[in-house]
């Protein structure tokens, strides 16, 4: 492995992956010296959409967005990899298709990165891999089919809800006053995962403001718990 990620800890983060949490401790050393450290600046695109993919990626740290863009370059984003041993990348070196989406660092960033051939050898050396390649990507397409439905049926609010209540879920934390979510994303950054406008996004934050329904003060949210139990109740 490159320098930039101590080997015992570059190898506890291969193994907190969940497509290689079963590896043994010397399957994982393997994978590890066949891995490279990159470092990614801030707006820095990783991989482009409709190019080759040549790599599977894994968050050391920082957070990287998979996005689409309009032809009049507006941003739609599907997904945010922020915690460490989140991966991407691997579709496109499974099917020999081009990459369906454009990487980019939303912030400095630094990965490992397994070529195309080393995963292949790794797969064929360790088919339970592909297993749980295969239950990540149905995971994740039916998170994706949820989104498609959400943007289909779905009005502003509604979407903007749904987005607060994952944010919750995710990351948030338990206090006396309801859910606090420390970084949320910013109101542009919404926009992208809703599909709307900034602006739409700003009158709604307010709205439910309020309404009482959620506080923000920086870069904190805070969900009201009966707000969230509304949802739920949806």
């Amino acid at each position: 492995m490159a320098s930039g990620v101590p080997l015992t800890r570059g190898r506890e983060l291969l193994r907190s992956v969940s497509i290689f949490s079963e590896l043994d401790p010397q399957s994982a050393a393997e994978l590890e010296r066949m891995s490279q450290v990159k470092e990614y600046d801030e707006g820095a695109v990783i991989a482009s959409q409709e190019e080759t993919g040549d790599a599977l990626y894994v968050l050391v740290r920082g957070r990287v967005k998979v996005v689409l863009y309009g032809e009049s370059g507006r941003e739609i984003i599907l997904s945010v990899f922020k915690s460490p041993g989140d991966f991407f990348g691997e579709m496109s070196l499974l099917d020999d298709e081009p990459r369906s989406a454009t990487l980019v660092a939303s912030e400095p960033s630094r990965l490992l990165v397994l070529s195309r051939n080393d995963f292949r050898a790794h797969i064929q050396r360790h088919p339970r891999t592909a297993l749980r390649v295969l239950t990540e990507l149905s995971r994740r397409l039916r998170r994706a089919d949820a989104v498609i439905g959400n943007l289909a049926l779905l009005d502003v609010y509604g979407r903007l809800a749904g987005k607060l209540r994952e944010l919750a879920e995710a990351d948030g934390e338990d206090t006396e006053d309801g859910i606090l979510v420390r970084n949320r994303p910013t109101q542009a950054e919404i926009a992208a995962m809703i599909g709307t406008s900034r602006e739409t996004v700003s009158r709604a934050l307010s709205e439910l403001a309020r309404r009482g329904q959620i506080v923000l003060a920086g870069k904190r949210l805070l969900v009201r718990r009966a707000f969230l139990a509304q949802l739920q109740a949806e």
